[in-house]
Formats: C-alpha cells, structure tokens, sequence
C-alpha cells in the first residue's frame, strides 16, 4: 500500500508530490490524461507562492527565460489598475511563467525527489476505512493510506468523497486566446482606433487586449450566454469579437484558444476521513490571480503534516490543522474575487464611476499596500496550536526573508528552508554557544543526535524575536522568550529533545 496518492498532475498535485518527497515519503501521482497538457491556462504566479518558491531554491530555475520574477510593478483589480511603481516595498510579487513550464519542472522536481507520476489513469471509485484508501481505476485498482484530489473544478474524487461544492456560476462566457504578432513587446496591445490595453467595455460586452510575452497577445472577450459544445475555433472567436466591439480586429495567427465559465466555489470541508482536497478541487475564484497562489501554498500546509504523520514524528490529529488554516484562506480570497468580478461587471455609468471613485482611492500608499497584502495573502495568520497562544506578533504569520550571519557566512532565511525541516532560529546575541533550548526556562539542555527540527544561531541587523520555530511552509510556529517546549511538541511531536545542531 502507497503512503499517499495525489489524482490530478497539474501545478498543485506536482507541488504536493515533490514537497512530500522532499519530506521523505515516495508519492505516487495519478493523471487521466495520457500527456502532459500545452494549453498556457496560466502565464503566472502572483502571491506568497512566489516567496515559498524561492524558500525551496527554484525561483531562479523557474524564472529562466520568462522574463520576469519580482515585485509587482502593478496588478488588476476587477478593471481597477493596482500601480506599485514609487513605492518601497509593496509585498506583491510576481513570477511569469506558462503553466506548461511550470508543470514540466514541477514534475521533474518530484520525479528527482522520488515521486512516480503515472498517466494515463482515470479515477472511477473511491471506497476507505480504517486502514486506507482504494481507488477504482480505469486500469485496475490502487490502495493508499491517505489520497489527495487535486483534479479540478469538475473533481472526481471531490465528488466520490462527498463533499458538498455550493457557490455559483457566471451567466457570461469568457474566450480567451493568444495570437502570435511580429513585434509584439510584452505588456503591449496593439494601438487600434478607440481601444486600450488592457479591457474595453462596450454595451455588447468586454475585450481584453494586453501581452506578457514578447511576440504573443493575449486577447480576451466576455459576453453573455453559454458556451456551445466543442473547442473554441478562429471563427468562433472572431464572430465574438464582432459581437461585443461591432468590427474585425486583427489579431494575428492563433496558437491557442479556450472558452469558460467563471464560478465561485468553495468544498463544504477540505477532508472528509483519509481523502483531503487541494487547489481547484476545493475552490474556484470567479477573478484571475489568487488560484494557484492559494492552491500552491496549500499543497505546501498538507505535504509537510501529511509526512510527519506518515513518518511516526507527530499524532494524526496534526492533519485537522490542515482545514483550520486553509479553508479561512480560501475564504478571504474567494471573497475579494467577487469583489473584483463585481467591480469588472457593474454596468453603465454608475460602474464606471464606481470604478473611478476606487481607482483615485486606491491610488493612496495605506489603502494600495492593503491591498497588495490581501493579493499577496501576507495578511494570513494562522491560528496557534490548540492549547497554545500567540504571543508574539509574528507567530503565526510567514516569515520575512531576513538577511543572517552565521558561523557558516552570510545566509537568508530562504536558504535555511531548502530542505523543507522545521528550523529554531536563534537571534539572540550572546557568546554561549549551547543552541537554544525553551529560553523561559533556564539553561539551554545538550542536544541529542537524529532531531528533525534544524536549529541555527545567527545575527540579524533587526532582529524581529529572539528566537523563532519555523516550519516547513515558512510560517512561524512559535517566537518570543517562553514557551518553546510546549510549542514544539504541539507542532512537531517532541520538545528540545527533537532539536539537531546545524551549520546552516
């Protein structure tokens, strides 16, 4: 029987297969489809993810050749322009990145780490008790202790889980395409008679011209009705375009097309016994740019507790974090993407005032940087472990990536996290150089050999606490000078005695 098998190789499966075998199981990843899928469903990453990305040393690799990686000079918000230039430190951050490449390395990163991605496998049944999970196949049955569905909106498993998925559906279709266009820079439309970057509105619908790549526009058309059956064509297309702005529009040759349904989702519960839910099988946002933010960062929540309870280091109660922590996430997001898909459709002149009146608001530092927090989902803070406070104000919430000096040279927090443990981070200065033990409680104890959590002295120009539990997601378990012991047991199963030094 397999520890865990993940249904569904799209960006969120292959996230959680390569941070479970980081972790050190061997997961076994299930996808219908007989090939990876070419369609560019996303061109990028924006959020958190972004930063949790870089914790595990693969921005840069997924970053070649695209373009950009960074802060984000601007965003959209339901039509509303985000602008971020002339301003320090907005915590947005971007990754441009087609979904094909994303999936291609995600998948050749947890293949490396042990992974199995087995294609080509329809999920038919489900059926669990105590022991396991059996899955019905198209081609035979596997058995797992603990199944993942990461198999979209439409999930299967979702589905034979029986958890409910309440929201709504849009009454508009979304087409969308990009066109290949000799001399098209990226964040370029082309400058037609009456049309702007980025959506124009009509009494028809909207049209959305803009490009993120250099040769490559990215055009959209919104409108009310239903999608016919079939793929989208050229023809199709264009007659929409006609329909909303009342002309041809030259777009260029298109490489690829695709028609959808906006809805807003959200799971009832994201675990019903062995069987957990991830990405957009637990929700769908009804606006772009929180979805695989929201569903990457939670393949990185589960992975870790999944592993520590497969590995004996914790109680399986760990797991109930899982839907405490995330689903409130989704939540908020799911929020302010009506919010946006509000904003993006209120009509005529009152939309269009409404739209005015935000954008000369959020044209002001303190409500911009709210925003690109909420975006970013840097306004998260998890709520401690049952049984424990927060006292400290970083508890709780990600940890910035602070600049370090340690016995080993220069560092950053990034660094410490690559191996995916929990690290204790101390700050204090001092010349003991015993690691440290629970600081409210007296001398710091020796430290026995085979801990599992990585524990660093080092120096911070502004140290945020004095000693910090960091866990495998980059999120603060525990900071401050009492209570360390209690924390790390709730958390990861032991107290100091878990500790093990390392150079960094």
């Amino acid at each position: 029987m397999d520890d865990v098998m993940i249904v569904g190789a799209g960006p969120v499966g292959l996230m959680l297969a390569g941070e479970l075998a980081l972790a050190g199981l061997r997961p076994v990843v299930l996808d219908k489809r007989p090939e990876p899928s070419e369609l560019p469903k996303a061109n990028g990453l924006a959020g958190q993810i972004v930063e949790l990305l870089g914790h595990r040393g693969l921005l840069g690799l997924l970053a070649e050749g695209s373009g950009f990686a960074g802060p984000a000079p601007g965003f959209p918000f339901g039509q509303v322009p985000l602008r971020f230039a002339g301003h320090d430190d907005m915590p947005l951050r971007l990754l441009l990145i087609q979904q094909p490449r994303l999936e291609r390395l995600l998948a050749e990163r947890a293949a490396r780490l042990g992974a199995e991605i087995r294609r080509g496998h329809e999920v038919l049944g489900l059926a669990q008790d105590e022991e396991g999970v059996t899955l019905e196949l198209s081609t035979g049955r596997a058995r797992a202790r603990y199944v993942v569905g990461c198999d979209g909106g439409h999930s299967t498993v979702r589905a034979l889980a029986g958890i409910g998925f309440p929201g709504t559906t849009d009454d508009e279709v979304l087409r969308l395409g990009h066109f290949a266009r000799d001399g098209q820079g990226p964040f370029e439309a082309p400058r037609v008679e009456g049309l702007e970057p980025g959506w124009n509105r009509t009494p028809a619908g909207r049209l959305l011209l803009t490009s993120l790549r250099p040769g490559v526009l990215i055009a959209g058309v919104r409108e009310r009705g239903t999608l016919p059956g079939g793929p989208v064509t050229p023809d199709d297309f264009h007659a929409a375009v006609r329909r909303v702005i009342g002309r041809d529009l030259p777009l260029g040759e298109p490489i690829w097309l695709s028609g959808t349904v906006a809805q807003a989702r959200l799971a009832e519960r994201y675990r019903a016994g062995r069987v957990f839910l991830a990405g957009d099988a637990a929700h769908l946002f009804p606006a772009g740019g929180s979805a695989l933010n929201v569903g990457l960062t939670e393949a990185a929540n589960l992975a870790w507790k999944l592993a520590a309870v497969l590995l004996g280091r914790v109680p399986a109660g760990l797991l109930d974090t899982y839907e405490e922590e995330r689903r409130p996430v989704a939540a908020r997001a799911l929020a302010q993407t009506r919010a946006q898909a509000a904003l993006e459709r209120a009509p005529g002149e009152d939309g269009d005032a409404l739209r005015a009146l935000l954008g000369e608001l959020f044209a002001h530092e303190q409500p911009l940087r709210r925003l690109a927090a909420l975006l970013h989902g840097s306004d998260t803070r998890y709520p401690p472990a049952r049984g424990l406070e927060h006292p400290h104000p970083l508890a709780g919430r990600f940890l910035p990536d602070l600049e370090l000096s340690t016995a080993a040279g220069e560092q950053r927090v990034a660094g410490l996290l690559r191996a995916g443990r929990p690290v204790l981070l101390d700050l204090r200065d001092r010349p003991d150089p015993a690691p440290p033990g629970d600081p409210g409680d007296g001398p710091d104890p020796a430290l026995p050999e085979g801990g599992w959590i990585d524990v660093v002295r080092a120096r911070c120009a502004e140290p945020p606490a004095d000693v910090l539990l960091v866990r495998p997601d980059g999120y603060v378990a525990w900071a401050g000078t009492g209570g360390l012991a209690e924390a790390a047991r709730a958390w990861f199963g032991a107290g100091p005695s878990a500790l093990r030094a390392t150079p960094a």
